[in-house]
């Protein structure tokens, strides 16, 4: 498919040919001669002409057509797109050159390698052309070999054999693995005393057994009903067949009451409605995939009160969502133990006890690991090699290769084709955004934030009315965890993702296609050369251990993601002089980088650099130059100053910069912030500002950043309060703040606090003075907050009295909050509060939890609370409680822990200052801001909290 490069390049045209660009370029293109004079006009003339093209591929499902030919076609037009969005950029660029008011101007000396305008004009030209004879060359020789137009390739009868032939139904009971939770949750739905019909959702990925499940209980209860039926609709479905089918299982093929091929639409659907009305009835809607069709078809199943179930099968949640709560079933991944269990059954059927032979243990684990749960890849692989010898090097061979296999292997390739339905259907704004995912390594953890910047950056998010790219992104985001495509890793307590993985296969699938499509290659040079992907545009290098061929860097390159650390950084930044001038994404985290080349400055075209966790300690001036920069990130790295001019760069929507100084994060002060430089404040775009320290001039500026949603400021000093409260006040759409004190005895008078929003997360670091929580935010927005952390204010008075006003908070962190000696939380306290972290109160010798308090609570620690030997009275009462952590306590309350009964809590970790109950489980704790999980461990102290 080359729909994703199209539409990329035709979002990048509409941008050039906007009406302000327009205004800008029309003195530039006057001075020119008349064929550059009509640049623009050639440009509108390719869009129009990849507009059609894109929607003759969205329409190529058709029999007959010459594959070979038309994917060379394809891959001819895909190129073209590409050239067109270079093209484009180049463009863009010299016209903000020359015009000092353009929003995105380039005041920079030209690159060396940037064409000029003249040679642009002749690309554009040359593009138009090809485009042309492309188009001429598809109707000469893409013609269907039969002469016939409109015969469509998956027509609703074949796309069932497709789909019948992929699903096996004669699986025996004793081979069913996994599934036993499920069905009995399908089987209770069914025996609900319920009168009502009910619709029943299965829901998950593709190949994850959805079907396999459904059957198994449809055919031992079809005789508790008095009509069954088990219709496939499939994305071909046609309404009429959809009836058609449901009829014959009702009726029989024998029926003789009327013949249902001659009837229309209406007719189906009356007679449907008629024989439902007085049977009790069991109907399977297999394989369901939008919403639309499920509309239609409730409106046709009566509800006869007769107690009648319906059940549909589906990868989206969107469709699974028309079942009530409690009728929804979601089919995850088998366990590595079911996994196994179920492999063996199909790959050593003929052996006693299907025991695997230990010279194939290691292979056949490998395999197993490969299919990461999914049974229809398990059972498919397991029966071929069930075939094979029992040979160590042959099944390796086979591992090796098996992606391979899976494309070519006509036994096994119903596995991709079940996958890549998901791929096929997807919507084209979410292709890109759904391939990209493809270019971080197997089981890596993706988090939000992170891959929002990434797909912004890369071009992949358009504005949609009022809401912000990064919202739209979100949406995206949701929507493909939505359609099974990615899986939730990790939400916060607000039910907000936090990070997703992809599943093994599919990310296998989703290289094979990114390759085919030039969008992007994983660089692995561990098995030897890597094979480079002509027109290459994006590389996420996984292992490096010879050093990079130059031939990766070509000029159409946009995109380098590093996750090998431990290569030496003087490869990195050969791809400069190599003519990569349209980079878009440099991320090189964690690499050995101390020095960043003065010539990054001619990557015009730069949005995204990341150079968190190298040993970089200062920007080059040529930074300045990046123009068109979004996001820098320099989070725990040895720079904190920013050259001079660096305020030119209007695109900034994020800016995260600090230092680490104290690892074990036991100060008040364990990291250094940015220094804020001139004219920061003019960065109308910035959204996230982390860190920055405050000074009298930048605390009264602050309020001109009024697009920021996430602000940590440091160093804040008594004198700064008022200003800062005054510049807050006028942010509209601040949703996490972070204020801390430049030491622990500044008091800080927060108590004219008001903003305009109410926040998500709330983190106040510093003593506070005593009108703080009285402060006109918390009257009018408290009860909204989500998450709130109070750290070195030392109150004499317990802070939980008044935080439990707080009604809708989810998270709490006291750390250093409080000098007094007893904690109490009261019955009805606190009743949606998820996670609960109490960290270094010296004082506090005295815990009780009343019963009906911290009702949903699912996290519990305490760290380092010395005085407090005995367990927090009324801990029997957290019935909810999956995980409770206590680190670095006193030995005493360690012996009373070991004594309590705790069987409730499934996970109680503990350490004193020198032994450990755990030794290997990280508990899921945060770094600066509370954004992101930092785990350490300090040899024999256990996990501890940093």
């Amino acid at each position: 498919m080359a729909e994703t490069a199209i539409l990329l390049a035709v979002n990048k045209i509409g941008i050039a040919v906007a009406g302000e660009t327009l205004k800008f370029a029309r003195p530039l293109l006057a001075k020119k001669s008349e064929r550059i004079a009509a640049l623009q006009n050639d440009m509108k003339l390719i869009r129009n002409e990849l507009e059609l093209i894109h929607a003759f591929l969205k329409g190529n499902n058709r029999n007959g057509w010459k594959v070979g030919v038309i994917e060379t076609w394809i891959r001819q037009v895909r190129r073209l797109a590409y050239d067109m969005e270079d093209v484009v950029d180049q463009f863009i660029y010299i016209v903000g050159k020359h015009n000092k008011e353009m929003p995105w101007k380039n005041h920079i000396k030209k690159p060396q390698s940037l064409d000029s305008l003249d040679k642009i004009t002749h690309e554009v030209k040359r593009i138009n052309q090809e485009l042309q004879q492309l188009s001429n060359r598809r109707d000469r020789w893409t013609n269907p070999i039969d002469d016939e137009t409109d015969i469509p390739v998956a027509n609703y009868e074949t796309e069932q054999e497709l789909y019948l032939s992929s699903h096996n139904y004669s699986i025996n009971d004793e081979e069913l693995v996994g599934i036993d939770m499920n069905r009995s949750a399908l089987i209770e739905s069914l025996h609900s005393k319920d009168h009502l019909l009910r619709i029943i959702a299965v829901w998950g990925m593709g190949g994850i057994g959805k079907s396999t499940l459904v059957n198994n209980v449809y055919k031992n209860e079809v005789s508790n009903f008095d009509c069954c039926a088990w219709v496939s609709v499939s994305q071909t479905y046609k309404m009429e067949d959809i009836w058609k089918k449901l009829l014959r299982d009702i009726l029989g093929k024998d029926n003789k009451e009327f013949d249902a091929e001659m009837m229309n639409y209406t007719e189906l659907r009356m007679e449907v409605m008629k024989i439902l009305d007085k049977r009790r009835y069991l109907i399977i809607f297999d394989d369901i995939w939008t919403a639309a069709v499920l509309f239609k078809i409730r409106d046709v199943i009566v509800d006869n009160g007769l107690g009648s179930r319906v059940i549909i099968t589906t990868r989206t949640e969107e469709v699974a969502s028309i079942a009530e709560d409690g009728y929804k079933i979601k089919v995850e991944p088998l366990n590595n133990h079911d996994a196994w269990l179920l492999f063996c059954r199909k790959a050593f059927q003929k052996i006693e006890n299907h025991i695997c032979p230990l010279e194939l243990n290691q292979c056949s684990m490998d395999i197993v690991h490969k299919c990461d749960g999914l049974p229809l890849a398990l059972v498919a692989i397991g029966s071929i090699l069930s075939l094979k010898s029992k040979n160590s090097k042959e099944w390796r061979l086979f591992y090796n290769q098996l992606i391979w296999e899976l494309h070519n292997n006509e036994n096994l390739n119903h596995v991709e084709k079940i996958l890549s339905l998901s791929y096929k259907y997807l919507p084209d704004c979410l292709k890109n955004c759904f391939l990209y995912c493809a270019m971080f390594p197997e089981d890596y953890l993706i988090q939000r934030k992170r891959l929002i910047r990434l797909w912004i950056a890369e071009g992949f998010i358009e504005q949609k009315g009022a809401c912000s790219l990064e919202d739209v992104a979100e949406g995206y985001l949701r929507e493909l965890v939505k359609r099974s495509m990615l899986q939730v890793v990790m939400r916060n307590n607000f039910d907000r993702i936090k990070s997703v993985r992809m599943h093994d296969l599919v990310r296998e699938l989703a290289i094979h296609q990114s390759a085919k499509e030039s969008f992007s290659t994983t660089y692995d040079d561990t098995h030897g050369v890597v094979q480079v992907i002509p027109d290459l545009r994006r590389v996420s290098v996984l292992r490096c251990n010879k050093g990079i061929q130059s031939s990766i860097y070509s000029s159409r390159l946009r995109t380098i993601i590093a996750f090998h650390t431990s290569m030496s950084s003087s490869s990195w930044f050969s791809f400069i002089p190599s003519g990569s001038k349209y980079l878009a994404v440099l991320d090189l985290s964690g690499l050995p980088i101390e020095a960043i080349p003065n010539s990054i400055g001619v990557l015009f075209n730069l949005r995204f650099l990341c150079l968190n966790d190298t040993n970089v300690k200062e920007l080059p001036k040529s930074v300045t130059k990046l123009r068109n920069l979004q996001t820098l990130s320099l989070e725990r790295t040895q720079s904190l100053n920013l050259p001079r001019g660096f305020s030119k760069l209007k695109k900034l929507r994020h800016l995260l910069i600090w230092k680490l100084v104290d690892p074990t994060y036991r100060n008040m002060n364990n990291w250094e912030s940015m220094e804020p430089f001139e004219g920061l404040w003019n960065l109308k775009e910035l959204q996230s500002l982390n860190e920055v320290r405050a000074n009298k001039f930048f605390v009264a500026k602050l309020g001109s950043l009024s697009q920021l949603r996430s602000l940590c400021i440091t160093c804040v000093r008594s004198s700064h309060c008022a200003e800062l409260c005054n510049s807050l006040s006028k942010m509209n759409q601040l949703s996490r703040l972070n204020i801390r004190a430049s030491n622990k005895d500044e008091v800080l008078p927060l108590e004219d606090l008001t903003l305009q929003n109410p926040l998500e997360k709330l983190e106040l670091v510093g003593q506070l003075s005593e009108g703080t929580f009285e402060s006109s935010f918390f009257s009018m927005h408290g009860n909204q907050l989500l998450q709130m952390e109070l750290s070195w204010c030392q109150l004499m008075e317990s802070p939980v009295a008044w935080l439990s006003k707080l009604s809708n908070l989810t998270e709490l962190r006291l750390t250093r909050a409080y000098t007094g000696q007893q904690l109490n939380f009261q019955a009805s306290w606190f009743r949606n509060l998820k996670r609960v972290v109490l960290r270094d109160m010296p004082q506090v010798h005295q815990m009780c939890i009343h019963e009906g308090a911290l009702v949903s609570l699912v996290y519990l620690h305490v760290d380092r609370l010395k005085e407090l030997h005995a367990v927090p009275i009324g801990i029997k009462f957290l019935y909810s409680v999956k995980e409770a952590y206590f680190t670095r306590m006193h030995s005493d309350f360690i012996r009373n822990l070991q004594m309590a009964n705790l069987n409730h809590i499934p996970k109680v970790y503990w350490s004193t200052e020198g032994v450990s109950s755990v030794e290997t489980e990280p508990v899921n704790l945060p770094g600066p801001c509370s954004t992101n999980p930092q785990w350490r461990t300090l040899g024999g102290l256990g996990w501890v909290f940093m």
